[in-house]
């Protein structure tokens, strides 16, 4: 009798506490994000043409590969379109890295806009060709274009037309750009040592990762600001599994392969990592959640209610959600034996890991190898290092972001965002509290799926935006 009476109280409790929820969710309007980009055709021309040039000249990036004179090419390229920049700032060249300083009425408050000049390679049948910077159809087309030469042709641009107005910055302003960053390369690191060895420290990094997103969820429509705030971190396991070998004709069990096999199979089918809200996830949910639809406001904007549900039911219904909660694991490379008809000796296979704040490298890490123990693996750290600690959507910085992309972008939401890859900005993370991952350039959901993919593009519209926002970060920053 006892324990039927504490059900239903936990139960009438539930329901109550369910019932607050609606309530709630009911009195609470629902929002909508009034941006759209805005033409301005004669800008649009501009700014597209000198993109355009910049695509056609390649600068693919390949790890251990040196191709430093591949971007000289490209600095030249850049001396011819934005003249003013190269006369009047301080150049400094590192093995095919940039750094340009502006001299500001202060030093105090260091600002650094960033974004690399390499891409990946362009593989597969392209409407346009990778290289070739056709304007068509309202965008720029080829590699490069959306990830992510759009930004350095938008902070060129943007103190190239500042200098030509005679404007004087009221503090120091770097433009750094890296020719590594695809290849995760030590380009960037070589430009903060050259910034650690003049004593900068920045007050502000503004580099790539988020961006102006169309429907950022499935069901919340419209362009939303997302500004990254937390860059995850990465690691690189090597998994050996070892026999004896011999011939395919007398197979026995628990070959290498087969207990590597084994052992993915395990892993994928009883999903270890712990699945946790970030604070920062929090806030971008609860962000989104007041755009979307009435389910999304009940669920995602009373996570004190349904954290626990949805941490069950997001890793479900899309990997992208679950990369948001845990640290997450992909199988990516796997050898064998090298002959059809022999057992391997050894069978390897590497595991990428990208870490949670709440399960860093260390314990990730002693999961898959807790886990290989029981299949006979033996585990080999490649290279690892955790997540970036995070900017405060409260301190100065964030809210400077936030002031110039309502100015600039007005009707355009801000959503802090965590970072599921990498950016060169966190070698920035040792000389600078504040950096914030945000390129200002608009995307349709297509236009992401297509950055290290096939027909690669940004709509023209989109270049006049973010000018404007470099320019404007550059004033506000006083």
């Amino acid at each position: 009798m006892i324990i039927l009476y504490l059900v239903l109280t936990v139960v009438a409790v539930l329901l109550l506490l369910i019932l607050a929820a609606v309530i709630k969710t009911v009195c609470t309007p629902a929002k909508r994000s009034e941006w759209s980009p805005v033409h301005d055709a004669e800008r649009e021309r501009t700014y597209s043409d000198k993109l355009s040039k910049m695509i056609r000249c390649e600068t693919v990036s390949y790890k251990d590969v040196d191709r430093r004179e591949k971007f000289l090419e490209f600095h030249s390229l850049l001396e011819e379109l934005f003249p003013l920049v190269h006369s009047k700032l301080e150049k400094t060249e590192i093995d095919g890295n940039l750094l340009f300083f502006w001299k500001g009425k202060s030093g105090e408050k260091p600002l650094v806009l960033m974004s690399h000049q390499d891409v990946v390679p362009a593989e597969g049948e392209w409407i346009h060709g990778p290289f070739s910077g056709d304007i068509a159809d309202g965008k720029v087309w080829g590699r490069g274009s959306g990830d992510i030469k759009c930004n350095v042709m938008g902070f060129f641009q943007a103190v190239e037309e500042l200098i030509a107005e005679g404007y004087e910055p009221e503090q120091d302003v770097y433009l750094s750009s890296s020719c590594t960053e695809e290849v995760g390369g030590e380009g960037c690191p070589k430009l903060v040592a050259e910034l650690k060895r003049r004593g900068v420290r920045p007050y502000l990094v503004c580099d790539e990762g988020g961006a102006i997103v169309e429907s950022p969820l499935k069901g919340v429509d419209g362009y939303y600001a997302m500004v990254g705030v937390l860059e995850k971190g990465m690691g690189n396991l090597k998994l050996s599994a070892r026999s004896n070998g011999g011939h395919s004709s007398t197979p026995s069990k628990g070959s290498p392969i087969a207990r590597l096999s084994k052992f993915v199979c395990d892993f994928e089918k009883h999903e270890p990592m712990k699945i946790e809200f970030e604070p920062e996830v929090k806030e971008m949910l609860a962000k989104l959640s007041a755009y979307g639809p009435f389910h999304y406001r009940l669920l995602f904007g009373n996570l004190w209610l349904f954290a626990p549900l949805l941490k069950k039911l997001l890793p479900m219904i899309s990997a992208e959600a679950a990369a948001l909660l845990q640290t997450t694991v992909a199988f990516t490379m796997q050898t064998g034996s090298e002959a059809c008809n022999v057992i391997p000796q050894e069978a390897t296979l590497t595991v990428n890991l990208r870490y949670i704040p709440h399960q860093g490298p260390e314990e990730s890490n002693a999961v898959i190898a807790d886990l290989a123990k029981k299949y006979d693996v033996d585990v080999e750290v490649l290279d690892s290092y955790g997540a970036m600690p995070p900017v405060s959507t409260k301190s100065d910085a964030f809210l400077l972001v936030e002031r110039v992309i309502g100015d600039v972008f007005p009707g355009l939401p801000v959503c802090p965002y965590v970072m599921t890859g990498g950016t060169d900005a966190r070698f920035y993370q040792e000389i600078c509290d504040a950096c914030i991952r945000f390129g200002p350039v608009a995307y349709s959901p297509e236009q992401m799926q297509s950055m290290h993919g096939l027909n690669e593009n940004i709509d023209c519209s989109s270049l006049t935006g973010a000018v404007d926002f470099y320019k404007t970060v550059i004033r506000y920053n006083s």
